[in-house]
Formats: C-alpha cells, sequence, structure tokens
C-alpha cells in the first residue's frame, strides 16, 4: 500500500507536527513500509486461531482476600486536624 505526499502532511498537521521537505519524504517511504506490514498481517490466516488475552495464556497468582492490618482508625483520627463523625474534614476548595 502506498502513502501520498499529501496524507503525510495531512497526519504531520492533525498531529500538530513540524516536518521539513526531506522529512516527508522519509515518512513517506516508511509510513508504507508500515502499512505493507500490516497488509502481511492481515493475509495470514487465523481462521483456527482461539483469541488470547494475553499471548502467553500467563495466570495471576492471587492471595487470599483476608485482613492482615489492624483497625487503627480511632489513632489516626486522633491526630487528624478535624474529624466529624469519623470522616476527616477539610477545606471547601470548589464553591
Amino acid at each position: 500500500m502506498t502513502i501520498s505526499r499529501e496524507d503525510v502532511e495531512k497526519v504531520a498537521m492533525l498531529a500538530r507536527i513540524r516536518v521539513d521537505e526531506q522529512q516527508v519524504s522519509e515518512l513517506e517511504k516508511d509510513l508504507g513500509n508500515i502499512l505493507n506490514l500490516v497488509d502481511q498481517l492481515q493475509s495470514a490466516n487465523t481462521e483456527n486461531t482461539e483469541p488470547m488475552a494475553h499471548p502467553l495464556d500467563a495466570v495471576q497468582k492471587l492471595r487470599a482476600d483476608e485482613v492482615t492490618e489492624t483497625n487503627q482508625r480511632e489513632a489516626f483520627q486522633a491526630i487528624a486536624p478535624a474529624t466529624e463523625a469519623g470522616l476527616y474534614l477539610v477545606p471547601k476548595v470548589i464553591d
């Protein structure tokens, strides 16, 4: 697949990237190569391939969901500048 000079200039403008004339010709060639690679990948037969969430079929090790910390709420609230009904009070920042 080929990409035109106008396409490269339009993409550069949309991306707010300044490219000079030499870069435009290099990008035209490089982007054309990338699009050719995508075409090759799309032509691969994937009919009997099952979709995967991860290429290595990795399984996440999970730990048991259990409480490991002691409840220190009262101690933390005792040193807080302001609390009320178990909540931390902070200055109003939005009207």
